[in-house]
């Protein structure tokens, strides 16, 4: 195989920037062979945008086209599972945006198919391929700032006005997204939170729910953390700082990281050195390792058996909020499902406007790189 015909379900403002970047031969070893949209007003202009890409409105039909080897899946999320594990039974190469589920056991089946079949499953956690980000992990690996003792995360730059979520019916809800921030705008960060700094054993969170918007789910959370060593961590996000920050502080026993700003500083035996952040193209990162693996067997920058560690962050962050104390990181998933069921149950659907979700997508592109 020369190279890899990849289909992508769920076209919306970030399946389209994938599909571009595929069709424009920016992603070398990938040929955009199909596409897949359930809005049919969307599937029609995409016959337009794309004049010589098939253009399916189920995922099903376009799996079995036999025209595609991969898929990447774009789709609200509650879908991702459920199309990773028929794209496996298939025979595809999986590459998900995240979060891979909104609750870790929708994943089950997609895993266990995945085994099956033997093929990748990757996912588009695009901030792994940044500079500074990849530097504070070799540091830490390496022992350079020594035993961990404690970081602070501070994420809360992800600014959304009430507009943003009214400009999609899934916006917003338990119904629709499964969650706020956590599970929505800071996956990126819980993934390089736990990517560095490694799993906690038992975590305390308190997420507000529609503290600074009119919506169902949690727009400011912050989760206090335990790690095996007595190390202690602090996470922090909202999407109501009209002018938040971007700051994760890490330290050792020997030394400390900071990063901000668009530097990482490392202070060690009295000494100071700073790195800059350097301008990168995070999804194409990805796109590319993605096709690399499939071709050559590199190997996958953010596989799915770690992406998980993030959903498990979110969802722990959740129970501990409605249960209103600390739990271990092997929590009861079941007990967890059952909390969740009761806030759909009570979730209310909205009225879907697809032209105007894609107007606000467009609005806040900034999120698909890091933003300092």
């Amino acid at each position: 195989m020369k190279s890899v015909r990849i289909g992508i379900v769920g076209v919306g403002v970030i399946g389209t920037a994938h599909a571009f970047a595929i069709y424009n031969g920016e992603a070398e070893g990938l040929i955009l062979s199909a596409l897949c949209d359930n809005d049919k007003n969307r599937a029609n202009s995409l016959k337009n945008e794309f004049p010589d890409v098939p253009v399916f409105e189920g995922y099903e039909e376009m799996i079995d086209s036999g025209l595609i080897d991969a898929i990447i899946i774009a789709t609200p999320h509650y879908f991702h599972p459920i199309i990773a594990t028929c794209a496996f039974k298939r025979g595809l190469d999986v590459l998900s945006e995240k979060p891979l589920g909104v609750y870790t056991l929708s994943l089950k089946k997609a895993f266990k198919a995945q085994k099956k079949s033997g093929k990748l499953y990757a996912t588009m956690l695009n901030q792994r391929t940044n500079k500074l980000f990849m530097l504070a992990k070799e540091m830490v690996d390496r022992g350079d700032i020594g035993k961990l003792i404690r970081n602070k995360y501070v994420i809360t730059n992800w600014y959304r006005t009430q507009e943003y979520y009214d400009s999609g019916a899934w916006r917003g809800t338990w119904r629709g997204e499964g969650g706020g921030v956590l599970i929505n705008q800071a996956p990126h960060n819980l993934d390089i939170w736990q990517y560095i700094c490694g799993m906690p054993v038992s975590l305390r969170a308190k997420c507000y729910e529609g503290k600074h918007h009119n919506i169902e789910v949690e727009d400011e959370a912050t989760i206090c953390a335990k790690y095996e060593n007595g190390a202690t961590g602090e996470f922090i996000t909202s999407t109501g700082i009209e002018n938040g920050v971007n700051t994760f502080e890490i330290v050792g026993d020997k030394g400390k990281i900071l990063i901000e700003r668009g530097r990482l500083v490392l202070e060690k035996n009295g000494k100071i050195t700073a790195f800059e952040d350097e301008d990168y193209n995070g999804h194409l990162n990805i796109l590319k390792n993605f096709a690399n693996a499939i071709l050559y067997g590199e190997k996958l920058i953010a596989p799915a058996s770690e992406a998980v560690n993030e959903l498990i962050l979110s969802n722990g962050a959740y129970l501990s909020s409605w249960k209103n104390s600390w739990i271990g990181i092997n929590f009861s998933q079941r007990e967890y499902l059952r909390f969740l069921k009761r806030k759909i149950a009570n979730s209310r659907i909205k009225e879907s406007n697809t032209e105007r979700e894609n107007l606000f997508e467009k609005a806040y592109k900034r999120k698909w790189t890091t933003n300092w």
